[in-house]
């Protein structure tokens, strides 16, 4: 992605600690698979600091989602964290259906070349 130096913090919790910061940061009731917090303003282009941000994945969640889609769990744990990433880098699913096209296909090109390594 180009992001040599970047840093991040990721987090690996249950359902539990992540209904609680659904409902504080976006006011939604429930457990969701992941959430990005960026270090600042979020930007696609270079990041000012070194910090990228923080990803909270919910294994419990993602358990699930493995079951049901019949992928492994570090495969479905991987596409969270890639989806997270991506948040803190402005992509947003959410704001429209071509944005959901593009985060999607950057999605899957990050997801290859995860498993080319």
């Amino acid at each position: 992605m180009g992001f040599r130096d970047a840093e991040l913090s990721v987090v690996l919790t249950g359902d539990e600690p992540m209904a609680v910061l659904n409902k504080r940061y976006l006011g939604r009731d429930g457990p969701t698979n992941v959430l990005a917090f960026p270090m600042g303003p979020a930007r696609q282009a270079s990041p000012e600091s070194g910090m990228l941000g923080d990803v909270v994945i919910s294994l419990d969640t993602a358990l699930r989602e493995s079951e049901k889609a019949g992928e492994p769990l570090e495969r479905t744990v991987d596409r969270l964290l890639v989806h997270g990433v991506l948040h803190l880098l402005d992509f947003d699913h959410e704001r429209s259906p071509a944005e959901a096209r593009r985060m999607r296909k950057e999605e899957n090109r990050l997801l290859a070349r995860m498993e080319e390594g």
